[in-house]
């Protein structure tokens, strides 16, 4: 709408895991399973499944309104983009940033795949810290204690760790220990890095095969790594032979899950006396983020990125401010994370998604497996040779046979989606929408996956385009319920986008989630919330209704300076809004966007400027009646365009009804500020006129008057220019105060039987005649006059805390003041009309 040529470009990823899971559930009911079907039928499925189910989020997309260009539609697996994926490995592989090597990686035993770090997440819980006797070889009675979550992983240790200036411990380094329930003994190593004096005992076992610190203790002190745990996370028998476990205690254990196993070590160490004390234990343990199945470290070849010579061009662009990411506050996490990132981990023991481009020579490998490794990706050795190409090779370019079989592994599908910004604008091709669009302007994403996606986008990125994905990171807030909880379907506090459009109008829901958009905080998202913006979609529509009843055939336009003191002064306010509202949206602050526009339309337009024209409307054809029937039009016409991107819907259906130009308002320009409309005198002018009014207000308010009985209004200011302003729009003075009102020196006022409030330099008088019980008006102004104090008090102590103004927002600290102050205003006038009450009642 501000003229830029603008794409949107809208499509999903292919959700590896998530997806997989939904069609081998469904493969589950009927009694199947993928190995049964075979990896093509398989895939076959899954894209049957993703015609029928997986465009789901673009129809929500479109009900929700987003403006995307949907002819433009892409899909991660599409041929383009896996062309795309093929190409980025292949450069990455001969540039020696992709290798595959024997790692310790995040396995899940659900989903049978890997993880990198970030797709595991950590719960607390209350765990148990063992304390075990490590016998020390040839050192009778002397035992070394450890303390570990872990006992099951015992039976895989290398070796026990104490820090060299541990004078409990370092006249023991380089002896060795009795490994408890095996058959080996085991070194006492010196290792600062691993070892925390103050944690547990101060000695800490080291299970490389199986925790990821013991993995890096292991390199350093290169110790052999022993997996027990097979891929079900259960007691592999195998591994404990090569572990040398006990026959009688691999019997027990063997085949059995972590917590099984867990039980039986400690019941076996208890008999034998080598178990301590238990101490209840605040630990984490991680869950694959998408079953929530505990994660274990797994010893596994697998194929990774090298990302630090990624990393530092990533970081670089965001320090030297080549990328913006809004709120700045989230700027130290990214900067913290990519600085101690680590080689990010890109295979997955998965079918559906891109098969990695390597293949193997069955005839080099030897014939052990057969065809389980074309299957089973474990199964290949580490350090056998692939020949990664960007088509499928006949024959094998070291023994020269055909027996070929592609990695049976697929990318991360983070890996896919990294490349989205270039990928589906035609890249390794330099395609004309590739120059037209690409950098890209804006981003908008969750913090959720600040790491899992935006980093790896500007890494790649740079990497190759030699720029920067885009511009701007904008980072939403996170919905939760009204109370601050995280939606779930388990608490049952889901609430469902589609069925509250529906019940509320999604331009309601639309408004309602950008008005909370403060930057940093997330959503506390109330049905109350939505009603009470339905209720501001009606106030529009109701004005559109009143617009168009008084303006049919109304076409002329006037210039500005011919119309009238109420049609001036919407247009000066019009014109602020533009430039406020728009600079609002610019820096990102929806939620202020929403605020000015919504203060404008229901309290200054609809609550004041339709009231204030309405006489002029009433029946008469004179210049002002035709000159406010145009600014009518006019204004809101323009109101519709810049509401527009926050109400696409019923803003097109109100402008279309107006007199316009062009097919559509998406089309239409924004709205931008017009000089002609200035008017400070006039904006002044009707600052008095408020206060005017709003004191005549509250003298009903006060009295118990409601707004059809009559009352006499006196006014006057010791401002001659005011008081010559109040005398120009007295017309208005007097339809909008419900009454009668008289200007005049306060001389000429009758002297008793007047309540008397004051607003700036403005006295508004209130002449007390008829049934107007004063008794029961100074009840009320009692009972205002303890409530505003409460409320007083309250701000004060906000405010005098050194903690509120210094850790709330600016905008916050602003409000309050300002509240303050207003309070302040209204407790002076309430003890003022006490205190007049109170002398016409004799008191």
């Amino acid at each position: 709408m501000q003229g830029h040529k603008t794409l949107w470009l809208p499509g999903p990823d292919h959700a590896g895991i998530a997806t997989q899971n939904v069609v081998e559930k469904k493969l589950l009911e009927e009694g199947k399973t993928r190995q049964e079907i075979g990896r093509d039928k398989f895939i076959q499925l899954v894209w049957e499944w993703k015609e029928q189910s997986g465009n789901t989020i673009i129809h929500q997309l479109k009900q929700l309104g987003a403006s995307c260009d949907w002819d433009r539609l892409r899909f991660t697996m599409d041929e383009g983009l896996s062309q795309a994926v093929r190409e980025v490995f292949i450069r990455l592989y001969e540039d020696g940033l992709i290798y595959r090597g024997e790692r310790l990686i995040n396995w899940c035993p659900r989903c049978r795949t890997a993880l990198s770090d970030i797709e595991v997440e950590h719960d607390p819980i209350k765990g148990k810290l063992y304390h075990i006797f490590y016998p020390v070889v040839n050192v009778p009675d002397t035992f070394l204690t450890i303390a570990t979550t872990r006992p099951e992983t015992l039976l895989g240790d290398t070796a026990v760790a104490v820090h060299p200036e541990d004078e409990r411990y370092n006249r023991l380094i380089g002896q060795s220990l009795k490994l408890p329930l095996t058959n080996r003994t085991i070194p006492i190593v010196a290792d600062p890095i691993l070892v925390d004096r103050e944690f547990g005992t101060g000695a800490v076992k080291i299970t490389p095969a199986h925790d990821f610190n013991d993995f890096e203790a292991g390199l350093r002190h290169n110790l052999p790594r022993l997996p027990i745990f097979d891929s079900d996370a259960k007691l592999d028998p195998k591994g404990l032979k090569n572990a040398d476990v006990e026959d009688e205690v691999a019997h027990h254990v063997g085949g059995k899950s972590t917590l099984e196993a867990r039980e039986m070590i400690v019941d076996l160490l208890q008999a034998r006396e080598l178990l301590g004390q238990i101490e209840t234990h605040d630990q984490a343990i991680g869950r694959c983020y998408r079953c929530k199945t505990v994660v274990e470290p797994f010893l596994s070849p697998q194929w990774f990125v090298q990302i630090q010579p990624l990393a530092q061009p990533a970081i670089e662009a965001v320090e030297k401010g080549h990328i913006r990411i809004i709120p700045e506050g989230w700027v130290n996490n990214y900067l913290g994370w990519m600085k101690n990132i680590k080689d990010w981990c890109i295979s997955r023991q998965l079918w559906w998604g891109h098969q990695i481009p390597a293949w193997y020579c069955r005839n080099c490998l030897g014939d052990d497996h057969g065809d389980q490794f074309s299957t089973q990706s474990c199964l290949i050795p580490p350090d056998a040779k692939p020949v990664v190409a960007r088509e499928a090779p006949e024959i094998c370019p070291n023994c020269g046979k055909s027996e070929l079989f592609q990695d049976p592994d697929v990318l991360d599908t983070w890996f896919s989606s990294a490349l989205w910004p270039f990928s589906t604008l035609g890249w390794p091709k330099q395609s004309h929408d590739l120059q037209a669009f690409y950098p890209t302007s804006t981003l908008v994403t969750g913090l959720d996956i600040l790491f899992f996606w935006v980093s790896r986008m500007i890494m790649m990125g740079l990497k190759f385009t030699g720029d920067v994905p885009f511009r701007d990171v904008y980072i939403h807030a996170l919905v939760r319920d009204a109370e601050g909880q995280k939606m779930s379907k388990s608490k049952g506090n889901v609430i469902d986008p589609l069925t509250k459009m529906q019940e509320y109008g999604t331009d309601a829901l639309r408004f309602t989630l950008a008005s909370m958009a403060s930057p940093g905080r997330d959503i506390k998202l109330a049905e109350e919330r939505i009603e009470g913006y339905r209720n501001f979609v009606t106030k529009i529509w109701n004005a559109a209704r009143f617009i168009l009843l008084h303006t049919e055939g109304q076409s002329k336009i006037l210039p500005a300076q011919k119309r009238s003191f109420a049609d001036r002064w919407i247009l000066a306010r019009l014109n602020q809004v533009i430039v406020d509202s728009t600079s609002a949206l610019e820096a990102y602050r929806f939620d202020r966007a929403a605020s000015i526009l919504y203060q404008f339309l229901w309290h200054e337009y609809c609550d004041w400027y339709i009231e204030l024209v309405k006489p002029v409307l009433q029946g008469t054809d004179s210049e002002e009646a035709r000159s406010t029937r145009h600014t009518l039009l006019e204004s809101f016409e323009v109101i519709q365009r810049l509401l527009h991107p926050l109400m696409p819907f019923i803003t097109e259906e109100i402008w279309q009804a107006l007199p316009h130009q062009g097919k559509t308002i998406v089309l239409g320009p924004f709205p931008q500020q017009n000089k002609d409309w200035d008017a400070p005198d006039i904006e002044a002018a009707f600052t008095k006129l408020d206060q005017f009014v709003n004191a005549t207000r509250t003298s009903r308010a006060l009295l118990n008057c409601g707004p059809t009985q009559s009352l006499l209004f006196l006014g006057t200011s010791k401002n001659v220019k005011e008081f010559d302003t109040l005398k120009q729009v007295h017309l208005h003075l007097q339809h909008l105060s419900r009454g009668t009102v008289q200007l005049s020196e306060e001389g000429d006022w009758p002297s008793t039987n007047i309540l008397r409030l004051v607003v700036g330099s403005i006295m508004v008088g209130t002449k007390i005649e008829g049934d107007i019980d004063l008794q029961n008006a100074l009840k009320r102004i009692n009972k205002q006059t303890q409530e505003k104090q409460k409320e007083v008090t309250r701000l004060e102590k906000r405010l005098a805390s050194p903690d509120f103004v210094a850790k709330a927002e600016p905008e916050v600290v602003q409000d309050s003041t300002e509240r303050l102050k207003v309070l302040k205003e209204e407790m002076a006038l309430l003890l003022s009309s006490e205190t007049q009450l109170q002398a016409m009642l004799g008191n």
